[in-house]
């Protein structure tokens, strides 16, 4: 009898969080889905269950309305700003075969239009300042192509803003911070509509935009520093320097920003699988890709080393401590990474982490702003119209 009641209060609890979950709108602020099919050869409007995190019929099945779709290439692609062309006319031609599940929009009447009549709204999100290749008026293009944030740096630098790595890394010469010709960067942005996203940053660039945007910014898919001290999440400072800029910070997934402890048991199973890994890189697969498929080749050796969701929610908690209720979403990763907490394994999980802020206390009001209504607010901020 006692098995049969916890059982009842489980079954109310998933319904009550699916109520809420999609009855909100969702915003996904980062999703690598696009160079993952690239990479894969598959296309987002198939069934890719076991192949990608996300595909079309996914995205609506896990009650997500609205993705800012990464346009990313790492730092040894020849001709990053070709490679982003070719990523955006891909969803682009999906969304063309698919009119009736998916709108790349670019202005605010056509986002209302399609979340009114259940399509997923896409947009870009441009990860990297180098697929500029350092010619301004290329954000023109990208505002026009339906991009609405640009992260500063990926993981490498371009010429005018210092990313987190190379920050930290004695061999690097250049510039920390932003230069000149970066304000002058972000100014643009901020004219466009294009909002300035320092995930990825370096601490110097961070504090460089923070001083120099007039919009609020986002963090496209960051974590909080304090619960696990890796480069990519924000300390506390910043976290406050975010909440006081009018930002949102969209918890990232990936289990080596959850986790403090993950990096090296991921390095234990990347070194178990070594040979595989580089003839996949030989392939002239980018190497992101090639830990994600050597991941899912061996589903149960990576599951074992993925934290719990609870551990993701603790970042949550923190921030939320820190600077409200008002400044926190999701920025998943989905796709570009190869583990996450084991309860949120792809796209259709999303109603798990809902729940989780429902166990959490949080009202419908407060859940709906997580999932999607702090963003919107920082869109129609830089986006008037």
């Amino acid at each position: 009898m006692k098995y049969l009641a916890s059982l009842l209060l489980l079954i109310a609890a998933n319904a009550g969080a699916q109520a809420i979950h999609f009855k909100s709108v969702v915003v996904d602020t980062h999703n690598d889905a696009i160079t993952a099919c690239i990479e894969k050869k598959v296309s987002l409007d198939q069934d890719l269950t076991g192949i990608n995190h996300s595909d079309l019929k996914r995205f609506k099945a896990g009650g997500l309305d609205y993705q800012l779709f990464s346009i990313w290439c790492d730092g040894e692609k020849a001709n990053p700003y070709a490679w982003a062309m070719r990523e955006m006319d891909t969803l682009d031609a999906v969304a063309a075969r698919n009119p009736d599940k998916i709108v790349v929009a670019k202005d605010w009447k056509t986002i209302q239009k399609a979340l009114k009549e259940n399509k997923i709204v896409a947009q870009y999100g441009v990860e990297g300042g180098h697929m500029l290749e350092d010619h301004i008026d290329r954000l023109d293009t990208f505002y026009k192509r339906g991009v609405r944030y640009m992260t500063l740096t990926w993981n490498n630098s371009p010429s005018w803003a210092s990313s987190h790595v190379d920050e930290k890394d004695p061999k690097y010469t250049g510039p920390k911070g932003l230069t000149a010709f970066g304000k002058e960067i972000i100014q643009r942005m901020n004219q466009l509509g294009i909002i300035v996203d320092i995930s990825h940053v370096g601490e110097a660039t961070f504090w460089d935009a923070i001083h120099t945007t007039t919009k609020p910014v986002i963090a496209s898919h960051s974590n909080a520093y304090s619960i696990c001290p890796v480069t990519r999440n924000l300390k506390d400072d910043q976290i406050l320097a975010v909440g006081k800029n009018g930002g949102v910070i969209d918890l990232n997934f990936f289990s080596g920003f959850v986790d403090s402890n993950f990096s090296k048991k991921d390095a234990a199973f990347r070194k178990n699988h070594k040979a595989e890994i580089d003839s996949l890189l030989a392939t002239g697969l980018q190497r992101e890709y090639a830990f994600t498929m050597i991941s899912e080749k061996y589903p149960a050796e990576s599951e074992a080393i993925k934290p719990d969701l609870e551990l993701l929610m603790h970042h949550f908690d923190h921030i939320v401590k820190l600077i409200g209720i008002d400044h926190v979403g999701l920025g998943s990763d989905f796709d570009g990474i190869n583990s996450a907490p084991k309860e949120l394994k792809t796209v259709l999980d999303y109603p798990k982490f809902t729940q989780a802020l429902i166990a959490r206390g949080y009202s419908d009001k407060d859940i709906a702003k997580v999932l999607g209504g702090n963003f919107l607010r920082v869109y129609r901020i830089n986006n008037p119209q």
